[in-house]
Protein backbone atom coordinates (compact mmCIF):
# COMPACT_ATOMS: atom_id res chain seq x y z
CA UNK A 1 0.00 0.00 0.00
CA UNK A 2 1.23 3.42 0.15
CA UNK A 3 -0.15 6.35 2.26
CA UNK A 4 -1.89 9.09 0.37
CA UNK A 5 -0.96 11.67 2.61
CA UNK A 6 1.02 14.54 1.86
CA UNK A 7 1.74 15.09 5.43
CA UNK A 8 2.34 13.49 9.05
CA UNK A 9 0.82 15.39 11.39
CA UNK A 10 -0.24 12.67 14.71
CA UNK A 11 -1.12 9.27 15.15
CA UNK A 12 -5.02 9.97 15.58
CA UNK A 13 -5.14 10.53 11.85
CA UNK A 14 -3.78 7.30 10.91
CA UNK A 15 -5.32 3.85 10.22
CA UNK A 16 -4.27 0.57 11.83
CA UNK A 17 -3.12 -0.47 8.15
CA UNK A 18 -1.21 2.48 7.86
CA UNK A 19 0.92 2.64 11.29
CA UNK A 20 1.81 -1.36 10.24
CA UNK A 21 2.72 0.01 6.78
CA UNK A 22 5.01 2.69 8.49
CA UNK A 23 6.50 0.69 10.69
CA UNK A 24 7.35 -2.31 8.06
CA UNK A 25 8.79 0.38 5.85
CA UNK A 26 11.11 0.89 9.21
CA UNK A 27 12.06 -2.18 9.33
CA UNK A 28 13.82 -2.66 6.01
CA UNK A 29 15.62 0.52 6.39
CA UNK A 30 16.70 -0.46 9.95
CA UNK A 31 18.68 -3.36 7.87
CA UNK A 32 20.03 -0.21 5.91
CA UNK A 33 21.82 1.25 8.86
CA UNK A 34 23.02 -1.87 9.67
CA UNK A 35 25.45 -2.34 6.72
CA UNK A 36 28.93 -1.48 6.16
CA UNK A 37 27.33 1.56 3.77
CA UNK A 38 24.48 2.59 4.97
CA UNK A 39 23.78 5.35 2.34
CA UNK A 40 21.07 4.68 -0.44
CA UNK A 41 20.18 7.12 -3.70
CA UNK A 42 16.93 7.10 -3.07
CA UNK A 43 16.07 10.48 -2.11
CA UNK A 44 18.70 12.19 -4.61
CA UNK A 45 18.09 15.63 -5.68
CA UNK A 46 15.51 16.22 -2.73
CA UNK A 47 15.23 18.78 0.19
CA UNK A 48 14.36 18.43 3.65
CA UNK A 49 14.39 21.21 5.89
CA UNK A 50 14.46 20.53 9.74
CA UNK A 51 13.11 24.08 11.52
CA UNK A 52 12.78 23.59 15.24
CA UNK A 53 11.71 26.01 17.47
CA UNK A 54 12.30 23.92 20.33
CA UNK A 55 15.91 22.46 21.62
CA UNK A 56 16.22 19.13 20.11
CA UNK A 57 19.22 16.47 20.17
CA UNK A 58 17.56 12.87 19.02
CA UNK A 59 14.84 14.18 17.06
CA UNK A 60 16.69 16.77 15.29
CA UNK A 61 19.54 14.69 14.54
CA UNK A 62 18.13 11.43 13.29
CA UNK A 63 15.69 13.70 11.34
CA UNK A 64 18.78 14.81 9.85
CA UNK A 65 21.30 11.88 9.39
CA UNK A 66 17.12 10.30 7.92
CA UNK A 67 17.30 12.54 4.93
CA UNK A 68 21.08 12.33 4.48
CA UNK A 69 21.46 8.54 4.75
CA UNK A 70 19.24 8.54 1.75
CA UNK A 71 20.75 11.15 -0.43
CA UNK A 72 18.38 14.05 0.18
CA UNK A 73 20.20 17.72 1.45
CA UNK A 74 19.03 18.38 4.86
CA UNK A 75 19.19 21.98 6.10
CA UNK A 76 19.23 22.54 9.91
CA UNK A 77 17.85 26.13 10.55
CA UNK A 78 18.61 27.46 14.08
CA UNK A 79 15.52 29.46 15.31
CA UNK A 80 18.11 31.48 17.59
CA UNK A 81 20.10 32.95 14.92
CA UNK A 82 17.20 33.45 11.73
CA UNK A 83 15.03 35.94 11.20
CA UNK A 84 12.36 35.02 14.23
CA UNK A 85 14.87 37.04 16.50
CA UNK A 86 13.50 39.79 14.41
CA UNK A 87 9.80 39.20 14.63
CA UNK A 88 8.98 37.29 11.65
CA UNK A 89 6.34 35.14 12.33
CA UNK A 90 6.06 31.28 11.39
CA UNK A 91 3.58 31.35 8.32
CA UNK A 92 6.24 34.13 6.86
CA UNK A 93 9.17 32.41 7.46
CA UNK A 94 7.79 28.94 5.96
CA UNK A 95 6.66 30.88 3.04
CA UNK A 96 10.02 32.00 2.27
CA UNK A 97 11.25 28.59 2.93
CA UNK A 98 8.81 27.13 0.67
CA UNK A 99 9.95 29.76 -2.26
CA UNK A 100 13.47 28.16 -2.33
CA UNK A 101 11.54 24.63 -3.28
CA UNK A 102 12.17 22.23 -0.11
CA UNK A 103 10.13 18.84 -0.72
CA UNK A 104 9.91 18.42 2.89
CA UNK A 105 9.73 20.53 6.39
CA UNK A 106 10.04 19.49 9.83
CA UNK A 107 8.79 21.07 12.45
CA UNK A 108 9.04 21.36 16.01
CA UNK A 109 7.55 23.59 17.77
CA UNK A 110 5.78 25.06 20.96
CA UNK A 111 1.86 25.87 19.50
CA UNK A 112 0.00 23.02 19.57
CA UNK A 113 -1.30 23.01 15.95
CA UNK A 114 1.51 24.77 14.20
CA UNK A 115 2.42 21.83 11.80
CA UNK A 116 -1.26 21.79 10.45
CA UNK A 117 -1.29 24.83 9.91
CA UNK A 118 1.76 24.84 7.79
CA UNK A 119 0.45 21.82 6.04
CA UNK A 120 -2.54 23.11 4.87
CA UNK A 121 -0.56 26.28 3.90
CA UNK A 122 2.44 24.86 1.78
CA UNK A 123 2.60 22.18 -0.87
CA UNK A 124 5.61 20.53 0.62
CA UNK A 125 5.15 17.66 2.99
CA UNK A 126 5.19 18.62 6.89
CA UNK A 127 6.00 16.79 9.91
CA UNK A 128 5.11 16.83 12.88
CA UNK A 129 8.36 16.62 14.84
CA UNK A 130 6.27 17.67 18.06
CA UNK A 131 3.64 19.97 18.70
CA UNK A 132 3.04 22.24 21.95
CA UNK A 133 0.91 19.21 24.17
CA UNK A 134 -0.37 17.84 21.16
CA UNK A 135 1.68 15.02 19.76
CA UNK A 136 4.92 13.89 18.21
CA UNK A 137 4.10 11.10 16.20
CA UNK A 138 7.52 9.81 14.51
CA UNK A 139 8.37 9.10 18.60
CA UNK A 140 5.61 7.20 19.03
CA UNK A 141 5.80 5.32 15.70
CA UNK A 142 9.14 3.98 16.67
CA UNK A 143 8.18 3.60 20.21
CA UNK A 144 5.52 0.67 18.55
CA UNK A 145 8.51 -0.49 16.44
CA UNK A 146 10.88 -0.91 19.67
CA UNK A 147 7.78 -3.33 21.58
CA UNK A 148 7.27 -4.99 18.38
CA UNK A 149 10.39 -5.92 18.41
CA UNK A 150 9.89 -8.40 20.93
CA UNK A 151 6.71 -9.33 21.20
CA UNK A 152 4.48 -10.23 17.63
CA UNK A 153 1.80 -8.25 18.60
CA UNK A 154 0.56 -5.32 20.70
CA UNK A 155 -2.87 -6.91 21.15
CA UNK A 156 -3.81 -7.25 24.62
CA UNK A 157 -0.70 -5.81 26.26
CA UNK A 158 -0.67 -3.79 29.13
CA UNK A 159 1.43 -0.38 28.50
CA UNK A 160 2.20 1.45 31.76
CA UNK A 161 2.77 5.49 30.86
CA UNK A 162 3.97 6.90 33.91
CA UNK A 163 5.22 10.63 34.75
CA UNK A 164 3.72 14.24 33.68
CA UNK A 165 1.24 13.29 31.12
CA UNK A 166 -0.36 16.60 31.00
CA UNK A 167 2.57 18.25 29.25
CA UNK A 168 3.68 15.11 27.21
CA UNK A 169 3.09 15.48 23.61
CA UNK A 170 4.51 12.21 23.30
CA UNK A 171 2.14 10.30 25.53
CA UNK A 172 -0.69 11.17 24.01
CA UNK A 173 0.58 10.23 20.17
CA UNK A 174 1.55 7.08 22.26
CA UNK A 175 -2.46 6.75 23.89
CA UNK A 176 -3.44 7.04 20.52
CA UNK A 177 -0.95 4.49 18.87
CA UNK A 178 -0.71 1.42 21.79
CA UNK A 179 -4.90 1.75 21.78
CA UNK A 180 -5.05 1.23 18.11
CA UNK A 181 -2.90 -2.03 17.82
CA UNK A 182 -4.65 -3.35 20.68
CA UNK A 183 -2.74 -2.43 24.19
CA UNK A 184 -4.41 -1.46 27.31
CA UNK A 185 -2.59 1.88 28.10
CA UNK A 186 -2.66 2.56 31.93
CA UNK A 187 -1.58 6.25 33.18
CA UNK A 188 0.49 6.76 36.37
CA UNK A 189 1.62 9.86 37.96
CA UNK A 190 0.58 12.81 40.52
CA UNK A 191 -3.19 14.40 40.41
CA UNK A 192 -1.32 17.73 39.33
CA UNK A 193 0.00 15.74 36.67
CA UNK A 194 -2.71 13.60 34.73
CA UNK A 195 -4.86 16.13 32.85
CA UNK A 196 -8.67 16.33 33.57
CA UNK A 197 -10.38 13.95 30.82
CA UNK A 198 -7.55 12.26 29.38
CA UNK A 199 -9.53 8.27 30.23
CA UNK A 200 -11.59 9.87 26.72
CA UNK A 201 -8.56 9.08 24.89
CA UNK A 202 -9.08 5.45 25.62
CA UNK A 203 -6.82 5.07 28.85
CA UNK A 204 -7.50 4.67 32.36
CA UNK A 205 -5.38 6.17 35.56
CA UNK A 206 -3.66 4.59 38.24
CA UNK A 207 -2.03 7.63 41.11
CA UNK A 208 -0.17 4.41 42.50
CA UNK A 209 2.87 3.75 40.96
CA UNK A 210 3.37 0.44 42.31
CA UNK A 211 -0.15 -0.51 41.28
CA UNK A 212 0.40 0.54 37.80
CA UNK A 213 3.91 -1.85 37.81
CA UNK A 214 1.67 -4.96 38.65
CA UNK A 215 0.95 -6.62 35.07
CA UNK A 216 2.62 -4.41 32.87
CA UNK A 217 4.50 -5.77 29.81
CA UNK A 218 5.64 -2.14 28.81
CA UNK A 219 6.56 0.79 31.28
CA UNK A 220 7.03 3.92 29.64
CA UNK A 221 8.62 6.81 32.05
CA UNK A 222 7.88 10.16 31.12
CA UNK A 223 10.46 13.05 31.90
CA UNK A 224 9.28 15.84 34.26
CA UNK A 225 8.90 18.94 31.96
CA UNK A 226 10.30 21.42 34.05
CA UNK A 227 10.41 24.13 31.41
CA UNK A 228 6.71 24.37 30.99
CA UNK A 229 5.67 24.25 34.24
CA UNK A 230 5.03 28.24 35.39
CA UNK A 231 3.89 26.47 39.28
CA UNK A 232 5.17 23.40 40.22
CA UNK A 233 3.11 20.31 40.62
CA UNK A 234 5.40 18.27 43.00
CA UNK A 235 7.05 19.81 46.11
CA UNK A 236 10.59 18.61 45.40
CA UNK A 237 12.27 16.15 42.88
CA UNK A 238 13.59 13.72 46.10
CA UNK A 239 9.14 13.50 46.79
CA UNK A 240 8.42 12.94 43.64
CA UNK A 241 11.55 10.16 42.94
CA UNK A 242 10.17 8.83 46.36
CA UNK A 243 6.49 7.99 44.88
CA UNK A 244 6.80 7.92 41.46
CA UNK A 245 10.60 7.20 40.33
CA UNK A 246 11.11 3.74 39.07
CA UNK A 247 13.86 1.95 40.76
CA UNK A 248 15.30 -1.33 41.34
CA UNK A 249 13.00 -1.95 44.30
CA UNK A 250 9.95 -1.42 42.80
CA UNK A 251 10.88 -3.14 40.18
CA UNK A 252 10.64 -6.46 42.23
CA UNK A 253 7.09 -6.49 41.93
CA UNK A 254 6.84 -5.92 37.98
CA UNK A 255 6.24 -8.87 35.43
CA UNK A 256 9.14 -11.12 34.15
CA UNK A 257 10.01 -9.83 30.70
CA UNK A 258 9.08 -6.14 31.27
CA UNK A 259 9.81 -4.05 29.15
CA UNK A 260 10.90 -0.65 29.83
CA UNK A 261 10.92 2.81 27.72
CA UNK A 262 11.74 6.20 27.72
CA UNK A 263 11.53 9.24 24.90
CA UNK A 264 14.39 10.97 26.50
CA UNK A 265 16.31 13.29 27.89
CA UNK A 266 15.85 11.19 31.13
CA UNK A 267 16.49 12.81 34.33
CA UNK A 268 18.57 10.00 35.97
CA UNK A 269 17.58 9.86 39.69
CA UNK A 270 14.06 11.83 39.27
CA UNK A 271 12.28 9.50 37.41
CA UNK A 272 14.28 6.63 36.26
CA UNK A 273 17.51 5.66 38.20
CA UNK A 274 20.86 4.63 36.99
CA UNK A 275 20.49 1.03 37.26
CA UNK A 276 17.03 0.87 35.67
CA UNK A 277 18.05 3.08 32.68
CA UNK A 278 21.23 1.35 32.06
CA UNK A 279 19.85 -2.23 32.89
CA UNK A 280 18.57 -5.32 31.27
CA UNK A 281 14.60 -4.54 31.09
CA UNK A 282 15.30 -1.25 28.90
CA UNK A 283 15.24 -0.19 25.78
CA UNK A 284 16.11 3.39 25.51
CA UNK A 285 19.19 3.12 22.95
CA UNK A 286 16.79 0.59 20.94
CA UNK A 287 14.49 3.25 20.55
CA UNK A 288 17.18 5.82 19.27
CA UNK A 289 17.94 3.22 17.13
CA UNK A 290 14.70 2.75 15.82
CA UNK A 291 14.01 6.84 15.63
CA UNK A 292 16.83 6.91 12.70
CA UNK A 293 14.78 3.97 10.56
CA UNK A 294 10.87 5.36 11.23
CA UNK A 295 12.11 8.44 9.78
CA UNK A 296 13.90 7.35 6.67
CA UNK A 297 10.69 5.16 6.00
CA UNK A 298 8.52 8.48 6.56
CA UNK A 299 10.79 10.41 4.00
CA UNK A 300 10.68 7.43 1.70
CA UNK A 301 6.50 7.11 1.96
CA UNK A 302 6.19 11.32 1.63
CA UNK A 303 8.47 12.83 -0.57
CA UNK A 304 8.74 10.26 -3.33
CA UNK A 305 10.94 7.38 -2.93
CA UNK A 306 10.35 4.77 -5.70
CA UNK A 307 8.60 1.80 -5.73
CA UNK A 308 9.37 -1.37 -3.21
CA UNK A 309 10.95 -2.69 -6.57
CA UNK A 310 13.43 0.11 -7.57
CA UNK A 311 14.42 0.65 -4.09
CA UNK A 312 16.30 -2.80 -3.08
CA UNK A 313 17.43 -2.38 -6.81
CA UNK A 314 19.30 0.69 -5.34
CA UNK A 315 20.60 -0.67 -2.18
CA UNK A 316 24.22 -1.31 -1.93
CA UNK A 317 25.47 -4.98 -2.69
CA UNK A 318 28.13 -6.24 0.02
CA UNK A 319 30.85 -4.72 -1.84
CA UNK A 320 29.37 -1.39 -1.31
CA UNK A 321 28.42 -0.62 -5.13
CA UNK A 322 24.70 0.21 -6.13
CA UNK A 323 22.85 -2.58 -7.77
CA UNK A 324 21.60 -1.94 -11.43
CA UNK A 325 24.67 0.59 -11.53
CA UNK A 326 27.47 0.71 -13.80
Amino acid sequence: MKLKRKDLLSIEELSVEEISFIIETARSFKRVNERDIKKVPTLRGKTVINLFYEPSTRTRTSFEIAAKRMSADAINISVSQSSVKKGETLKDTALNLEAMRPDCIVLRHASSGAPAMLAELLDCSVINAGDGMHEHPSQALLDMMTVLERFDSLEGLNITIVGDVSHSRVARSNIYGFNKLGANVTLCGPPTMIPHGIEEMGATVEYDLDRAIRGADVIMMLRIQLERDRVPLFPTAREYADRYGLNLKRLKGAKEGLLILHPGPINRGVEISPEVADGPYSLLIDQVTNGLAVRMALFYILIGGPSESEHEAEEPDSNGKERGTA
